[in-house]
């Protein structure tokens, strides 16, 4: 499973890996609350993310006690001068993701975060591999 264009956004993977499935988030947003209406597509929310995909992964048999989680992305693409935290949108959606996982009692097993850099990310639900394209700075695996 694959997404791209992950600047600010948040790759989220959530696996189990004793029935080798997967479920993937492209977080754009830490909190729902921004959306100010109905939500269309949680997934695309920090605060929410991570409880759909449990919900996805359990209907497929998995249980949260052997799910785990890698991340990426959540760059601060843009440098701006008032500093304020509402601005620090990556930050903010890497944050909201690692206290929805604990909630969750999920093991973040790996993350690639921060920088300055966007990235694409690709899962591999058979080696439980993340690759990490980020942008002028090559690939890794996590």
């Amino acid at each position: 499973i694959r997404t791209v264009g992950l600047g600010s956004c948040v790759g989220v993977v959530v696996y189990d890996s004793s029935i080798r499935t997967a479920a993937m988030a492209h977080v754009m947003l830490p909190d729902s609350l921004l959306a100010k209406g109905i939500v269309s597509n949680p997934a695309k929310f920090a605060d929410r993310a991570v409880g759909e995909l449990v919900e996805v992964l359990k209907q497929k048999g998995s249980t949260c006690k052997r799910l785990k989680a890698k991340i990426a992305g959540g760059a601060q693409m843009f440098q701006l001068k008032s500093g304020s935290e509402s601005t620090r949108i990556g930050p903010r959606n890497v944050k909201e993701i690692e206290r929805q996982l604990k909630r969750f009692d999920i093991h973040l097993a790996a993350a690639e975060v921060g920088g300055s850099s966007g990235r694409t990310i690709e899962f591999d639900t058979e080696n439980e591999t993340l690759i990490v394209r980020t942008v002028y700075q090559g690939t890794i695996e996590i």
